[in-house]
């Protein structure tokens, strides 16, 4: 039987290096597609020389050219964490307006299934907790966040139109915070920002008193998730993410405590349309999908921990 093959734009990226390390583990042929905007090719470097894997270096918001055939497509390309897309606005507009039409384009002329990478910032500074996927947001369109925000919510505009005129399958998932291996650690986020500053001993800065709060999923069970979509039949929104949630002081104490560290926290202002809270509701992942997360926020840490000692080591 034939291969399957699939395209994953931003593949050098945090999740797309997993996702090509996935489909790979599952027999697939993958073509990773990225500008190495924010991606980095030290993401996917193990996979060079593998039969199965081709790595083209190429901006999505152009025409995307991919001879032979193309079973699925996964649009993982974009800046995605707020110190990248506060850097690059305009960037992360493109790639989540021109580089989605241009990634569906493909698929319409290949015939192939489309996975969207969304974000629970599609529901903004929420005013329902948790979120589920009917929940339409609170989002400041025209705010230092709109430009990621917007982008990923035209985005799923996008896939929806293409799916209903164009009948093109297709899959939208909303991720909730992910952590693991080969997250950057200048990223900006609060996991790599507070393990970074804790393994070196600095103060771990705190934005605002430290009571908002976030859930975060472990990047093999995103993986899994964001699989098992793929291989499912569902169009609408589903979200992949871990409910057990925790304020950002909470969050702090816990990297330190797990770290041996003798930082200690301070606090700064909260950025402009920083959500209070986040939480996935994942009834819809563990009803259609039989999905939810296997991997505890301790178990989780311990590991991206060990993965940040050894970057910091090879510095």
């Amino acid at each position: 039987m034939k291969k399957k093959r699939i395209v994953i734009t931003g593949g050098a990226g945090f999740l797309g290096s997993h996702l090509c390390d996935k489909f790979i583990s599952e027999g697939m042929e993958v073509v990773c597609i990225d500008n190495l905007l924010t991606g980095n090719i030290e993401n996917i470097s193990h996979l060079f020389g593998n039969e199965n894997f081709q790595f083209i270096k190429h901006d999505v918001t152009n025409f995307i050219f991919v001879p032979g055939k193309v079973d699925y497509i996964l649009h993982f390309a974009s800046p995605a964490s707020p110190i990248d897309y506060l850097h690059l606005p305009i960037q992360t507009l493109k790639v989540g307006s021109l580089g989605t039409h241009k990634a569906l384009g493909l698929a319409k002329e290949k015939g192939a299934t489309f996975l969207l990478a969304s974000t629970s910032e599609v529901y903004g500074d929420p005013e329902v907790h948790p979120q589920s996927e009917d929940y339409w947001g609170n989002v400041n369109p025209i705010g230092p966040r709109g430009v990621y925000d917007e982008a990923k919510r035209f985005a799923e505009a996008l896939t929806m139109a293409y799916h209903r005129y164009h009948g093109v399958d297709t899959r939208i998932v909303r991720i909730f915070n992910t952590y693991g291996p080969r997250m950057r650690l200048n990223d900006g986020r609060a996991l790599p920002a507070f393990v970074s500053q804790a393994l070196n001993n600095q103060d771990v800065t705190v934005f605002g008193d430290g009571s908002q709060t976030r859930s975060f999923c472990y990047v093999s069970d995103q993986i899994n998730g964001i699989y098992k979509l793929l291989m499912s039949d569902i169009h609408e929104p589903v979200n992949i993410g871990n409910p057990s949630e925790i304020t950002i002081k909470e969050f702090a104490e816990e990297v330190i405590r797990l770290t041996n560290s003798n930082s200690k926290i301070v606090y700064t202002p909260l950025p402009v349309d920083d959500p209070k809270v986040r939480q996935p509701d994942i009834s819809k992942a563990k009803k259609l999908l039989g999905w939810e997360p296997k991997i505890s926020r301790e178990e989780g840490l311990k590991m991206t921990i060990y993965y940040f000692q050894n970057s910091l080591h090879k510095k």
